[in-house]
């Protein structure tokens, strides 16, 4: 079996690090990491998976991995790939489990200041109007007819039966609905899973939380989004809950076979695709735009209820409190998007797992209003340290087909955090750090302890040395909601 001591690692600058093509590797590998980063990234064996991806049919110029790299199914987490549309492949284990798995920004017109004393009260009442934990289902019973409507039109349809505003979608990538989506291709099962959790934050690292703006490093970007010192924000961070967990499981054993079909040779079982232009591999991408669309409405609902909470805690009106969408980016997905392959432009189809979007300004899929400054980019840490707001760059276009990282990325298994929290209260300790925490249950926020992830702050910084997204803000904690 290759180990990552089997590679010859190449230190390209302060932030690139290149595995050269070798094997059956059909291009370079190539990870975003500083000294510091590399050396726990060595330590896991995600580079063989940076290499294993670098051996499918049709990839095109490299094998990426952000800074926040970490042991995944099939592409590591923090890994981008695009494919060649005819010769390309499409895989599941590049998209990964919890489809669309994203992170919402929201802004305030309240200060740090207006929330003294009454952190933990919000913090209650998110926890009641907000269903979480493993298995968590929610208030809204979708049926067949209503659950097709939520796979083809994403957060359109949670707008259109009152869980926010039309304003909202204009912040959300995509609009908050992918196009391709086929619901007649997600399976019985994957539909049954999904009818009850609608509105639901799940378990693992999915949170909601309150958090105030803590420094501001480009002024002028900042006021495109709305976003100020020492501003309460909030963040909402969870997926497409069980529906796009058995999507994903479905395709999986499909594009498996199809892969034997096909003939594709694989370096990793966890890597079965299927060419992009075969029934399986289409079949797959409409299956998870449906997810996507899904996580899409999921969040829209529970930014509503956020809004209630936060109105009904403070007993003030929602517009005089100024809960407003900065952003919603996906983390996980597979898109078809044009860019510039050796001078022409070119479709593509590019695979971010646990990867974020980061196109910058002037190009036309970002907002209007937020065009002359560029993508929002989301990078939350842990519920014990700080976030990062960034902005894409025409550095990530050229180089990373305009992606960065998408949190500080593990350092401990969640087996690893339960053993060494034993014995200790991780929310008596965020409470010595003025955070208010609460969870579905003790484990949860053992296996999410501060120590379980990489120093975000050191993530984010390897970001913007390599040039691929620009800090604009940094956001500290001040209560959280767990799964």
């Amino acid at each position: 079996m290759t180990k990552a001591s089997d590679f010859e690692f190449v230190r390209m600058d302060e932030s690139h690090v290149r595995i050269p093509k070798q094997g059956k590797m059909r291009v370079d590998g190539i990870i975003y990491a500083d000294e510091t980063i590399m050396k726990g990234v060595a330590g896991d064996e995600s580079p063989v998976q940076v290499a294993n991806v670098a051996q499918l049919p049709g990839i095109i110029k490299y094998s990426l991995a952000m800074p926040d790299i970490h042991w995944g199914y099939g592409f590591p987490i923090g890994g981008v790939a695009a494919f060649d549309l005819s010769e390309g492949v499409v895989s599941p284990g590049g998209v990964g489990y919890d489809i669309n798995c994203g992170v919402r920004l929201i802004r305030s017109e309240l200060e740090k200041k207006d929330l003294e004393g009454r952190v933990a009260e919000i913090v209650s009442a998110l926890f009641s109007a907000i269903p979480s934990g493993v298995g968590s289902k929610g208030p809204i019973r979708l049926s067949a007819h209503e659950e097709r409507d939520v796979l083809s039109q994403g957060a359109a349809w949670a707008v259109s039966q009152g869980f926010g505003e039309k304003e909202d979608l204009a912040h959300i990538e995509e609009s908050g609905k992918m196009g391709g989506a086929n619901p007649e291709v997600v399976s019985p099962r994957a539909k049954e899973r999904g009818r009850p959790q609608l509105g639901t934050l799940g378990s693992g690292n999915h949170f909601v939380e309150i958090d105030y703006v803590a420094e501001i490093y480009d002024e002028t970007v900042a006021r495109v989004f709305g976003l100020f010192k020492d501003q309460v924000v909030i963040q909402v961070h969870t997926g497409s809950r069980g529906l796009g967990h058995q999507v994903c499981d479905d395709y999986i054993r499909i594009l498996s076979e199809a892969a034997r079909r096909y003939k594709i040779e694989l370096p990793d079982r966890q890597l079965c695709c299927a060419p992009i232009d075969s029934k399986e591999g289409r079949e797959y991408l409409g299956a998870m735009a449906a997810a996507v669309n899904y996580a899409f409405a999921n969040r829209q609902i529970i930014t509503h209820w956020v809004r209630e909470s936060f109105s009904r805690a403070l007993g003030q009106a929602p517009g005089k409190i100024g809960l407003q969408l900065v952003y919603d980016v996906a983390h996980n997905i597979a898109k078809i998007e044009t860019h510039l392959v050796d001078g022409k432009e070119r479709k593509v189809c590019v695979h971010r797992k646990g990867a974020t979007r980061a196109f910058p300004a002037g190009h036309p899929a970002v907002p209007e209003d937020y065009r002359q400054a560029g993508q929002p980019v989301l990078i939350p840490g842990d519920m014990g340290r700080e976030s990062f707001v960034l902005v894409g760059t025409p550095r990530a276009m050229a180089e990373s087909w305009g992606s960065a990282c998408h949190g500080a990325g593990r350092v401990m298994s969640r087996t690893e955090a339960i053993r060494r929290a034993r014995g200790r209260s991780i929310a008596r300790e965020l409470e010595d750090l003025n955070i208010v925490v609460m969870a579905s249950s003790r484990e949860t926020l053992s296996e999410e302890m501060p120590e379980a992830y990489k120093e975000v702050a050191n993530v984010v910084d390897c970001v913007q040395a390599a040039g691929i997204a620009r800090k604009v803000a940094r956001l500290k904690p001040m209560g959280v909601i767990k799964g």
